[in-house]
């Protein structure tokens, strides 16, 4: 189980909407493969409040990151 931590900027929005992205992204995270022990943080931009396409995204993001830790 990697461990994941989160950066959410006030940019992002107020308390409530930053406390949403964080669950959002904590929910997508659990389901995402990764190394055993591996250590990742995720920083949400401002966008992350309001994309609809937040779960391809971060899959995405997630794929091209281990590939540079795998290559």
């Amino acid at each position: 189980m990697p461990r994941v931590g989160f950066v959410v900027s006030k940019a992002v929005g107020n308390a409530v909407v930053r406390n949403r992205v964080k669950r959002r992204l904590r929910h997508l995270v659990a389901t995402l493969d990764a190394p055993a022990g591996a250590r990742v943080v995720v920083r949400a931009l401002p966008p992350a409040a309001t994309n609809p396409n937040l779960a391809d995204d971060l899959r995405f993001a997630w794929d091209k990151a281990l590939r540079r830790v795998t290559c």
